[in-house]
């Protein structure tokens, strides 16, 4: 089965390192190599994983990646003269390309965000006679289907099904194939969550066969997308709940 999923989150590896960076609370201008690296390959092998099409930049990121903490555990010169020394860490230091592209990625993409904003705000200005609008008072603003859960998070919580089903499949087993189709899996999950009222994201995976857990990961992710679902998590690697928007709840 082959199923692709376009999610505007993914906006290349400098994002996801970005991601990273903010989620681990670490300083832009010292980063772990070893850990962002390991975190990295996480990610990129847990898209192979769910057989999303990963593309070349990613890859080529995590070559670079690779190579930067190759130079970084080879052992350094040592120098008589201290200032020499000096000099020469500051030069050699293998991140500080990676970190130039981060600092401009990220001013960039905060410049962007505050145009969005100022899009957004451009776009409330009507130029019209005032009317009366009471009546919409009590209306409620239609909610981000994805509020502050990114691509990213899911891709995490995968992270943790993965190992958690995988441990528990028995290492003698008898194989049965069954064909899941996506349309079917959103419509369980849709009941499934209507019923419960909101279900947790571990809840959604029943079983442990691979087949299984991807078509219902690509089930959450295209029911976020036609937002007939809702996600929130309140912190870091807590928890994330699925939950019915209120329009949609029978």
């Amino acid at each position: 089965m082959k199923y692709s999923v376009k999610i505007d989150a993914f906006e290349g590896p400098l994002d996801l390192l970005l991601h990273l960076i903010g989620t681990y609370e670490i300083d832009i201008y010292d980063i772990p190599v070893a850990v962002i690296t390991e975190q990295y390959m996480n990610y990129i092998h847990t898209m192979q994983e769910l057989k999303l099409d990963v593309a070349s930049e990613y890859l080529v990121m995590a070559a670079t990646l690779l190579a930067i903490k190759s130079k970084m555990l080879l052992p350094k010169q040592e120098v008589l003269d201290p200032d020499d020394q000096l000099e020469m860490d500051e030069d050699d230091d293998p991140r500080e390309d990676l970190v130039r592209r981060l600092v401009e990625y990220r001013k960039f993409k905060q410049a962007a965000h505050d145009l969005k904003e100022k899009e957004t705000a451009r776009s409330m200005i009507f130029t019209r006679e005032p009317m009366d609008l009471t009546s919409y008072e009590n209306e409620e603003e239609a909610a981000n289907p994805v509020a502050n859960v990114t691509i990213y998070d899911m891709l995490a919580a995968m992270q943790k099904i993965f190992s958690k089903k995988m441990e528990k499949v028995p290492r003698k087993t008898t194989i049965e194939r069954r064909e899941i189709p996506i349309e079917t899996r959103m419509q369980q999950i849709i009941q499934d969550i209507k019923r419960s009222g909101r279900k947790k994201f571990s809840d959604l995976f029943t079983s442990s066969s691979r087949e299984y857990l991807v078509v219902t990961f690509l089930a959450v992710l295209e029911l976020m997308k036609t937002k007939e679902v809702e996600c929130e998590q309140e912190d870091n690697f807590s928890e994330i709940f699925i939950y019915a928007p209120k329009e949609n709840e029978v």
